[in-house]
């Protein structure tokens, strides 16, 4: 037997009981069980935060009509990278994943992910969601159902030595998240070691790699300030960069849900639900940042000037990945464009 979380384990003891007090089960039976599968343990702040409490308003919103099981850390078997397939193939009714851990399956996706493009993660979030309608609904996302489109928070340089310029940065074995972010920090002139978050405290430890890019909100859930004492944020309004995230269900069966369910899982996806996650994450970012600095450890806030040369740095990743657009048929340059002035619209 498969023990998903507490919650689940609770929603059947109440069950039986109320089924046992009422003489059957039949009128207590929920008509729709949905599994939702993600890779973050269940104590990380985007299952606490998000994922938990979006179900439990689905629940309440459908009257208990819709039970949502969820299966935090991979439960349900696999790894991170074949989240996606899972959704697809109905493994899992509703997934928390990355684009990025499949490269070039949603490559529009992308735009988020370049170097200095994000203000805040809710302004982002709203872009995204704004130019998925626009660009993506019936390309990179036509075989599943969206439910909201993320990014988080600004990503920081976690490092055993300390980084301050982009020369400290030659030869760092540093894990970073997507294909974009990997091409970034390769001309930036680390080595980057490609792995899924879940892995980064065991690389970590053993010295596989020797630093890592994540947001702030993570770090506590994989215990990265105690394994690293560096940690380099830029200065300005733009993040160096962040990593764009899709929620959504299994297109299958969302279609077989009756009118009125459709609409509770309707009522909870979209601009605004797009909005609320990608603003959480990045609140969620101050509490680990503080824990950091009860450690006692290294936080580098770099000064507009020194984050200049970083934006010089990586603006040949901005023009490699256009003209790789442009290769696949997809104009690179005004994608770019139109995300950054959905950006500037949504930070008003």
């Amino acid at each position: 037997m498969m023990i998903t979380d507490t919650r689940n384990l609770v929603k059947l003891a109440m069950g039986t009981a109320l089924a046992a007090a009422f003489g059957g089960g039949a009128a207590f039976a929920q008509e729709v069980t949905l599994r939702l599968h993600s890779f973050l343990p269940e104590q990380a702040n985007v299952p606490q935060n998000i994922l938990i409490p979006w179900a439990e308003k689905v629940e309440a919103e459908s009257d208990g009509r819709i039970d949502i099981q969820l299966f935090h850390a991979m439960a349900l078997g696999g790894t991170p990278p074949e989240l996606m397939d899972q959704l697809v193939d109905g493994v899992a009714d509703i997934v928390w994943t990355l684009p990025g851990y499949t490269p070039g399956r949603f490559p529009r996706a992308e735009v988020f992910e370049l170097p200095f493009t994000m203000t805040t993660a809710e302004a982002a979030s709203r872009a995204y969601w704004s130019l998925a309608e626009e660009t993506m609904m019936e390309d990179d996302f036509k075989d599943i159902k969206p439910i909201a489109l993320h990014v988080h928070g600004p990503g920081i340089i976690h490092t055993s030595d300390p980084v301050v310029e982009v020369s400290d940065l030659n030869g760092v074995k540093l894990r970073a998240p997507t294909r974009v972010t990997n091409q970034m920090f390769a001309a930036l002139g680390a080595t980057p070691v490609g792995m899924p978050v879940p892995a980064v405290p065991e690389a970590l430890s053993k010295g596989v790699i020797d630093g890592t890019v994540i947001p702030w909100e993570v770090t506590g859930a994989l215990k990265v300030p105690e394994l690293v004492q560096n940690h380099t944020e830029m200065g300005g309004d733009k993040a160096l960069y962040t990593a764009a995230f899709v929620f959504a269900m299994n297109k299958d069966k969302y279609e077989s849900l009756p009118d009125d369910l459709k609409a509770v899982i309707d009522a909870n996806s979209g601009l605004e639900t797009s909005a609320q996650f990608g603003r959480q994450m990045q609140e969620d970012d101050a509490p680990e940042r503080e824990t950091a600095l009860d450690l006692g450890n290294n936080i580098i806030t770099l000064s507009d000037a020194q984050t200049a040369e970083w934006q010089a740095a990586a603006a040949g990743t901005i023009d490699a990945w256009i003209a790789e657009m442009e290769g696949k048929g997809i104009d690179g340059a005004a994608l770019r464009a139109r995300a950054l002035e959905l950006i500037e619209d949504a930070s008003m």
